[in-house]
C-alpha cells in the first residue's frame, strides 16, 4: 500500500475513533487521549519539527546559490509576495461572500453573555519588518524564527554564489547536509499514518459532537469557502499561469496536503511539501527552496478565509450588520496583517482580533469559535501549503520557459 493510501486510511480510522470517543465518558476518554493519542501525535510532530529549521536554512542557502544572480532572487521575491497578497485578498472576498450567503450566525442559540476572549497584542508592522534582520543568527535558529532564518540563509547563499569556487567546500557541505535531511524526511514519513490517526482522533474527541453540532453552519461556511478558493483561485492560476492541469497538480501534491491536515502546521509540513513539490511536481529546487519556506511564514489564505467568515458570523450573532466600507476594511486589514504578523504564535486569532476591532465588533466573539477552530485549522493548513506549492510551481514554470531548458536537469544529465 502506498504511503498516501496509508495516511488516508489512518485519517478515516482516526475520524471514526474520534467520533466514537465523543460518546465515551470522560474517565475513559481522558486516559486514552492523555496516554495514547497525545503522545503518539506529539512524537510525530516533534520528529518533523526537529528537522524544520535545518531543512529551511540549508534549502534556502542552496536555493539562493542555485539562483546565482541577486537580481533574479529579487524578481522571484517580488513575484512570490505579490502572488501571496493577491490570493489572500481573493480568499477574504470569497470568505465574506460565503458568510453573507449562508448566514451561519443567524437563527442559532448562541450565548454571548459569558463569552470572553483575552486579546493578545500584535507587534507593529514596522517592528516585524525591522526584526527580519536578526541581531543574533544563532538565536534565530534556536528559537525557530522563520523570517530571520530566511534572511540569514539568503545572505549566506548570496555570499556563496558571489565567492564561487573559493567556497566550493562549504557549498558541498550544504549539499551533503541536504542529502542527510532528505533521508531523514523519508524515514520520518513512514510514521505519518500513526501520527495522522492520533492527531485527528484527539482533535475530534476533544471538540465533541455538541460543539460541532452547534457550530455546524459556521464550519460549513468556512469549509465551503476553503474548497471554493482551492478549486477556483488556485486552479485558474495553475491552468493559466502555470500552463498545467490542476487535477494532476492536486493528485501529485495530495500526500503533502494530507500531512498538513493532520499536523495543522505549515512549518511542520514544510519538509514533506518541499520534497513532493520537487520530486512529484518538478519544481526547480532553487525556487522551491525559497518560495515554499517564505509561504509557510506569510501565506495565510486559509486563515484569511476563517477571519472573513468569522467576522460575518460574529456580526450576525451580535446583530451588528456589516456595511460595504466595513467589508472593504476587513479585506485591507487582514491582507496587510498577513505580512505584518508573520511568524507570531497564534497569528490567526491575533489577526482576527485586529480585524474585529477595526470594524467595531466585540473581540469576545472569538470565544464562540475557539471550540471548533482546531478542526478547521487542519483544513485551512492544507489549503495554505497548496497555495505555497502553486506559487512555486507557477514561478518555476515561468523560469523554465524564460531559460528554455531546465538547468538542474541538464546538470544532472551531465
Amino acid at each position: 500500500m502506498s504511503l498516501t493510501k496509508k495516511i488516508l486510511l489512518a485519517l478515516l480510522l482516526g475520524i471514526i475513533v474520534g467520533i466514537g470517543l465523543t460518546f465515551a465518558p470522560a474517565e475513559l476518554f481522558t486516559p486514552i487521549d492523555t496516554y495514547v493519542l497525545n503522545p503518539v501525535g506529539e512524537i510525530f510532530l516533534n520528529l518533523i519539527m526537529m528537522i524544520v529549521v535545518p531543512i529551511v536554512f540549508v534549502s534556502i542557502v542552496l536555493g539562493t546559490v542555485g539562483l546565482g544572480d541577486p537580481s533574479k532572487l529579487g524578481r522571484i521575491g517580488v513575484q512570490t509576495i505579490s502572488f501571496y497578497l493577491v490570493t489572500t485578498a481573493i480568499a477574504l472576498v470569497i470568505g465574506l461572500g460565503v458568510g453573507l450567503v449562508l448566514e451561519p450566525g443567524e437563527g442559532g442559540n448562541f450565548s454571548v453573555a459569558d463569552a470572553s476572549y483575552e486579546e493578545e497584542a500584535a507587534p507593529p508592522i514596522m517592528d516585524t519588518l525591522v526584526q527580519i534582520i536578526p541581531e543574533n543568527p544563532v538565536e534565530a535558529l534556536s528559537t525557530g524564527n522563520m523570517l530571520q532564518i530566511i534572511a540569514v540563509a539568503i545572505f549566506v547563499g548570496v555570499a556563496l554564489a558571489m565567492l564561487g569556487e573559493k567556497t566550493s567546500g562549504i557549498r558541498n557541505l550544504f549539499e551533503q547536509a541536504n542529502e542527510i535531511l532528505i533521508y531523514l524526511v523519508n524515514a520520518i514519513m513512514k510514521t505519518a499514518p500513526y501520527g495522522a490517526f492520533a492527531l485527528i482522533a484527539s482533535a475530534i474527541g476533544e471538540a465533541g459532537l455538541d460543539a460541532i453540532g452547534s457550530m455546524f453552519m459556521y464550519m460549513l461556511a468556512v469549509i465551503l469557502a476553503l474548497v471554493l478558493h482551492g478549486v477556483i483561485t488556485y486552479s485558474i492560476a495553475i491552468k493559466t499561469l502555470g500552463k498545467a492541469s490542476p487535477l494532476k497538480f492536486y493528485k501529485a501534491f495530495f500526500p503533502a496536503m494530507s500531512v498538513a491536515f493532520s499536523t495543522s502546521s505549515s512549518s511542520a509540513t514544510l519538509p514533506v511539501s518541499m520534497k513532493i513539490a520537487q520530486e512529484k511536481l518538478g519544481i526547480k529546487k532553487s525556487i522551491s527552496s525559497f518560495v515554499q519556506p517564505l509561504g509557510a511564514t506569510i501565506n495565510m489564505d486559509g486563515t484569511a478565509i476563517m477571519q472573513a467568515v468569522a467576522t460575518v458570523f460574529i456580526a450576525q450573532v451580535y446583530a451588528e450588520p456589516l456595511g460595504l466600507s466595513q467589508m472593504l476594511m476587513v479585506v485591507l486589514t487582514a491582507t496587510l496583517a498577513s505580512i505584518g504578523t508573520a511568524g507570531v504564535p497564534g497569528v490567526g486569532l491575533i489577526m482576527l482580533a485586529m480585524v474585529l476591532k477595526q470594524v467595531g465588533l466585540p473581540v469576545d466573539g472569538i470565544a464562540l469559535i475557539i471550540g471548533v477552530d482546531r478542526l478547521l485549522d487542519m483544513i485551512r493548513t492544507s489549503l495554505n501549503i497548496t497555495g505555497d506549492a502553486a506559487c512555486a510551481y507557477i514561478i518555476s514554470e515561468d523560469d523554465k520557459r524564460k531559460n528554455g531548458i531546465d538547468e538542474e536537469q541538464t546538470e544532472q544529465t551531465a
